[in-house]
C-alpha cells in the first residue's frame, strides 16, 4: 500500500508558493502527495513535475465539482462546462507524469436537494463521465468516484452507489475512492464496503470521524485494515485533515483538530504504519509496515 497525505494538511489551496510541501512529504518518508486541482489557474504542472521529480515522490490529484461544473445540472451548458473542467484536471494530472484522479466528479459538491435525484441525474453523471473516462484513456489516467455523506451530496453516499455509477458508464478506467470520514455515516460496514470495491479500489482517505488524528476516534480502523489486508491493496491511502475553512470548497473546519499540522501527521502516520503491519500490508520504503 502508498501511504500519503493530502496537502490540504498544511494549505488551504495549491500553487507554486506551496510546492515545498512535496519536500516536507519526501522527509516524512511517506510515498505520496495528493495534490488538490480546485484552483487550476495556480496549478503548474510543469513546476509540479520538477518538483516531484527530483523529490523522488509520487502524487495523485483530486478535485470537486461546483455549481457551475455540476455535470447533473439540467442546463446542457452548465454539464459541457463540468465536462470541460474534468477534462482539464485529466490533462494536469497527466501533465506531471501521473495517473490517479478521482474525488467528488460526478456533481455538485453540496448542491441544495430537496428530493432524491432522479434517473435523468444519474443518467446526466453517467454520460458526462463517459465522455470525460474516454478522453482519460487516451491519457493512461483513470478516474475514481468518491462517494461522500448526504450533506455534502444527494448522489453517491455509498460504495454500492459508487459500483451503480461505474457500471452506468461502462469505461474500464472508471475506479472507486472510498474516504473513512463519509463511510463513518453512510456505510454499515467498513470491512465490507472496503471488500465491495475489490479490484476497482484504487484511493482510500483515512480520516477519523472528526478528522482529527486517526485512531483517536471512532472509526473502526481494524475492520478496514483487516479488508485491505485480505484485498492485498497496493493502492493509494493518503490522510485527510483540513487546516482550515478554504474559499475554493466547504472544509468545515471551525476548530484546532491536532495541536498543529505536524502533530496530526506524526502521531497519524504512526498509527496507520501499526496498523499496515499488523495486517500484513507492506510499503514502499524500508520498515514502511515496520
Amino acid at each position: 500500500m502508498k501511504l500519503g497525505i493530502h496537502a490540504y494538511a498544511w494549505c488551504s489551496r495549491w500553487s507554486n508558493e506551496t510546492l515545498h510541501l512535496i519536500d516536507r512529504v519526501k522527509e516524512l518518508e511517506l510515498d505520496f502527495i495528493e495534490i488538490p486541482l480546485m484552483t487550476l489557474d495556480k496549478f503548474d504542472a510543469a513546476a509540479v513535475r520538477r518538483r516531484l521529480e527530483d523529490a523522488g515522490l509520487d502524487a495523485v490529484t483530486s478535485t470537486v465539482l461546483l455549481g457551475d461544473t455540476d455535470i447533473t445540472s439540467t442546463d446542457a451548458s452548465i454539464r459541457r462546462k463540468g465536462v470541460d473542467y474534468l477534462k482539464e484536471c485529466i490533462t494536469a494530472t497527466a501533465a506531471i507524469g501521473k495517473t490517479n484522479f478521482s474525488g467528488v466528479v460526478y456533481s455538485q459538491h453540496v448542491k441544495a436537494a430537496s428530493a432524491p435525484p432522479k434517473e435523468q441525474e444519474w443518467g446526466y453523471a453517467a454520460e458526462c463521465l463517459r465522455e470525460a473516462a474516454i478522453y482519460a484513456q487516451s491519457h493512461g489516467v483513470q478516474i475514481g468516484l468518491e462517494p461522500v455523506n448526504r450533506y455534502e451530496t444527494y448522489l453517491v453516499n455509498t460504495c454500492e452507489q459508487a459500483l451503480k455509477l461505474k457500471a452506468m458508464i461502462g469505461e474500464p478506467n472508471i475506479k472507486i475512492h472510498l474516504d473513512t470520514y463519509h463511510m463513518n455515516m453512510e456505510e454499515k460496514s467498513f470491512y465490507e464496503a472496503t471488500k465491495a470495491a475489490g479490484a476497482d479500489l484504487i484511493h482510500y482517505h483515512l480520516c477519523e470521524n472528526d478528522r482529527g488524528i486517526p485512531g483517536t476516534g471512532l472509526v473502526h480502523w481494524d475492520d478496514l485494515f483487516r479488508a485491505l489486508g485480505e484485498l492485498n491493496y497496493k493502492g493509494y491511502a493518503a490522510l485527510e485533515s483540513f487546516v482550515d475553512v478554504t474559499d475554493n470548497m466547504n472544509t468545515w473546519v471551525w476548530r484546532r483538530l491536532a495541536s498543529n499540522g505536524d502533530t496530526l501527521v506524526r502521531e497519524g502516520v504512526s498509527f496507520i504504519k501499526s496498523l499496515m503491519k499488523k495486517h500484513g500490508l507492506s510499503g514502499t520504503h524500508e520498515g514502511l509496515g515496520g
